[in-house]
């Protein structure tokens, strides 16, 4: 859509008002991040920049507020959140550095106590102000030195800076295996971002996707189905499996008949559902009209970089430091893609970003394009080292963090965000987070147990009134109790 001559200057006239006005594409964890950290900034409260953040959906929460599997403009539903769903991180590591869960928090909480946490973040920090709701950014697009924004109100506004925070939990990934559209197409299979409950759907049901949402999602539907197969890459016997789960590889096939084949040779007969818990595309569609992104896997590199930023669905490339687009249509600096990453703790990784980000915009001669290519073309040689033979493998890759990484990440961040006298503190991962992340699935088991047999009530009493070593304790203790013999235990 093009702007009309006329409305520009008008458009212009209005930026003036300060030196920066940014515009932030949605208010879920990724956007409250940044709104926080810019609003926080010496340069908001000096009057020397603005900001507003634009909301498709009526609150704050991203994928955290719940709705109904309606199909949107997408034909998907605003949010994959399901009724059981529990964080799979604890929450004194999963949150924001700046703000803890409330005392006395289950350590794995279900999905509307993160919703409430939020929610009570905006509020906290004063966000509510600086957020319009029920409405989209349907365009962006870099006209001579700004962002053109079209809005679904009708509204069009020019910005300095974007920063791009929809989410990557939408657009369901459907995958391509022989005979899938059949089964999609008579009813005989979805993907779970439709899931919202274990409803009967068949004797033999077939769970494909091995992640958090895969692992919940087989488990529930084993109560109300008699057998639950799940497929996964690399298949393995849980010790809380369900006796009617069976653990299958990777699904190859899907047939007329019912029967599915895996990429062993083995087959099971008779399915009569299949649900895909095969992940997310990531989609950008208000930049899209203009071709300020590419829908495409960017070609192999190096030796140079392609000039245009692309995404893969995968992945986001190239981007300075996670971040910036590295391409030649409109300035490094001026837009930002906040919490691509995956394989990571979300908020306070968001978090430093977002302190990286008032960096670049403040000082866009921080960002060094040689050095970033460097490092750009670093990642590239150590993802095919570790066996990426393709253009598509490496973009599987690129955003998948190792252990180490993620927290090598964070701290470069935030000493990244120390120029030019931001006043932002240099925050360092704590070791007791690395430690007690590494142990997540050991600890998620040994709470739910917990939870059972009603002890976690006493187990958090008063835990958080101390502030968040309290939460470290209670972490450990969960450890150690996950390693005691069980037989040798009393009521604890």
């Amino acid at each position: 859509m093009e702007i009309l001559p006329s409305v520009l200057p008008d458009l212009l006239r209005y930026n003036l008002q300060c030196e920066k006005r940014i515009c932030i594409i949605g208010a879920g964890a990724g956007g409250l991040a940044a709104l926080k950290v810019v609003s926080e900034s010496a340069y908001f409260k000096s009057g020397k920049w603005s900001v507003i953040a634009y909301e498709t959906r009526e609150k704050v929460g991203g994928i955290w507020l719940p709705s109904p599997p309606v199909v949107d403009d997408y034909n998907a539903p605003v949010t994959p959140l399901y009724d059981s769903l529990t964080t799979n991180i604890p929450h004194p590591i999963m949150a924001y550095t700046s703000y803890s869960f409330p005392p006395e928090t289950p350590l794995f909480p279900p999905a509307h106590v993160v919703q409430t946490y939020l929610e009570s973040y905006a509020a906290y920090s004063n966000l509510m102000p600086l957020i319009k709701f029920d409405t989209t950014v349907l365009d962006a697009r870099w006209e001579s030195t700004q962002w053109i924004v079209t809005l679904s109100d009708g509204g069009y506004f020019a910005y300095d800076h974007l920063i791009v925070t929809n989410g990557h939990y939408h657009l369901p990934r459907i995958p391509e295996l022989p005979g899938l559209a059949d089964w999609m197409k008579r009813g005989r299979a979805s993907h779970s971002a439709w899931y919202r409950k274990p409803d009967f759907l068949g004797d033999k049901i077939l769970v494909v996707g091995g992640g958090p949402s895969g692992d919940d999602i087989a488990a529930e539907m084993c109560t109300v189905s008699s057998v639950v197969i799940h497929a996964v890459t690399l298949p393995g016997t849980e010790k809380n499996d369900p006796e009617n789960l069976i653990r299958r590889g990777r699904l190859i096939e899907l047939k007329a008949d019912g029967q599915v084949v895996f990429d062993d040779g083995t087959t099971e007969d008779n399915i009569d559902y299949c649900i895909l818990a095969t992940g997310f595309r990531m989609h950008f569609p208000f930049l899209e009209g203009a071709s300020m992104i590419i829908n495409d896997i960017p070609p192999d590199f190096p030796p140079l970089l392609p000039g245009k930023l692309f995404n893969s669905t995968y992945h986001v490339f190239p981007l300075a430091k996670h971040l910036f687009p590295l391409q030649s249509l409109y300035p490094i600096s001026s837009i930002a893609f906040m919490g691509l990453l995956i394989r990571v703790v979300p908020f306070p990784l968001m978090e430093a970003q977002a302190h990286a980000i008032v960096r670049a915009f403040s000082d866009p001669s921080s960002l060094d394009p040689i050095a970033e290519t460097v490092d750009i073309i670093t990642r590239g040689d150590k993802i095919k080292r570790a066996g990426a033979s393709t253009p598509l493998a490496v973009a599987k890759a690129w955003f998948q963090f190792d252990k180490q990484d993620q927290w090598d990440y964070r701290d470069a961040m935030y000493q990244f965000a120390q120029g030019m006298g931001s006043g932002t503190p240099l925050i360092k991962v704590t070791e007791w987070e690395k430690e007690l992340f590494n142990l997540t699935q050991e600890m998620r088991s040994t709470w739910k147990d917990l939870e059972k047999s009603g002890d976690s009530i006493e187990w958090l009493r008063d835990v958080g009134k101390n502030g968040v070593q309290d939460w470290v304790k209670l972490m450990y203790r969960v450890v150690d109790y996950a390693r005691t013999p069980k037989n040798s235990l009393g009521k604890l």
